[in-house]
């Protein structure tokens, strides 16, 4: 096995595709698991209104993700990355989360006030607040990724110095 780039005992700094890759993954579990928990401890659905399916909920999760990655990895590909790249990208796909919600309701629908409307509620129930506070967390962590030189994850049994 070859040693990680900056010394022995794989002491590297993680490289930002690795970095944005772990993020993103990261965000888009924090939001799909973090509305499942908001709607579980508040005993209703993120979206209730007649005439909306699925679609539009997962619609703007997909567009927030790609969102919440372009902009990280504007981020990530500078020389010395800063934190508010995390907070960014966290606030990138908390407004694209809400207008593709509103897009894709208002287009289901045929009904832009009755998709407002339902954004309106995402934001008061504090559905939203999951997608920008889980991007900004995933966000900083893909920063840190980057800045530190701890190298990429590795189990025990990776490290032939380990008896």
């Amino acid at each position: 096995m070859t040693q990680a780039p900056g010394g022995a005992g794989g002491t590297g700094r993680v490289r930002p595709p690795v970095a944005l890759a772990f993020a993103t993954i990261l965000f888009a579990a924090l939001v799909i698991g973090g509305i499942g928990m908001v709607s579980l401890l508040l005993g209703e659905d993120p979206i209730t209104a007649p005439g909306f399916g699925q679609f539009p909920g997962v619609f703007g999760t997909i567009l927030a993700v790609l969102a919440f990655a372009g902009v990280l990895w504007a981020g990530l590909r500078r020389p010395h990355p800063s934190f508010w790249s995390g907070t960014w990208a966290g606030l990138a796909a908390f407004v694209v989360y809400l207008l593709a919600v509103w897009i894709a309701g208002a287009i289901q629908t045929a009904d832009p006030v009755l998709a407002a409307s339902v954004v309106g509620r995402l934001i008061t129930a504090g559905f939203a607040f999951v997608v920008l506070v889980g991007g900004m967390l995933a966000g900083w962590g893909g920063i840190v990724l980057v800045h530190t030189r701890g190298g990429r994850p590795r189990w025990p049994w990776e490290d032939r110095n380990t008896p």
